[in-house]
């Protein structure tokens, strides 16, 4: 049985963060003062919303891209026994990355070079995860 760690604790914190990303999507949408009623046959033009409801679908498919990667290494970790102090600090470090990249984003006060800046630091976790399963030994 695969004891509860603060990695699985951040994944789960993580996956609800991600299950409601699209929150301030769908507000954006439903709110916005030229589209009238909002049709959801289809996705919206993102070139004549707000520029924070754009953002806000940009932030949550950014957070897609680097959530499954980084779940499927915690779950390789946990499954291997292979947490240690590396991927508890990686785990924590990734999971506050995410949410500045996230808020940043959205309000707009992160623009370029920061929000790639902030990206990349979570792509160098996941790729800490990675090393931390190939240096998992069996």
């Amino acid at each position: 049985m695969i004891a509860f760690s603060t990695e699985l604790g951040v994944l789960t914190c993580l996956t609800l963060m991600l299950g409601l990303a699209w929150v301030p999507y769908i507000v954006g949408v439903t709110t916005e003062p030229e589209a009238g009623a909002p049709d959801f046959t289809r996705p919206a033009d993102l070139t004549k919303l707000r520029p924070w409801v754009h953002r806000a679908h940009r932030a949550h498919l950014n957070l897609l891209e680097q959530y499954a990667p980084f779940a499927v290494l915690v779950i390789l970790l946990a499954l291997l026994d292979g947490f240690t102090a590396l991927t508890y600090w990686t785990c924590i470090a990734f999971f506050w990355i995410r949410v500045i990249h996230a808020v940043g984003m959205i309000s707009g006060r992160t623009g370029f070079p920061h929000r790639s800046i902030i990206f990349n630091a979570g792509c160098l976790c996941v790729l800490i995860l990675g090393y931390a399963v190939f240096a998992t030994r069996v």
